[in-house]
């Protein structure tokens, strides 16, 4: 094997592992934004979740002091 065979082959084995680093980046980015993304919906769920029940409480105690209001009018 000439010097020229090998420093095609060290070539190749370079390329491939720079694109191997680069596809564990992408990997890692990729992983990493679709964390973020899954946090990000739980919070806006949770939020969600507390409003709609505040709502719904906030509903109730009107709705019987309105049924008390209407009641005492009779």
């Amino acid at each position: 094997m000439d010097d020229k065979q090998i420093e095609e082959r060290l070539h190749a084995v370079e390329t491939a592992q720079a694109a191997g680093a680069a596809t564990l980046a992408g990997a890692q980015a990729t992983q990493a934004a679709a964390q973020a993304g899954s946090s990000a919906t739980m919070a806006a769920m949770q939020a969600g979740n507390m409003a709609t029940m505040v709502a719904g409480s906030v509903g109730f105690v009107v709705g019987i002091f309105i049924g008390i209001a209407i009641r005492s009018a009779r």
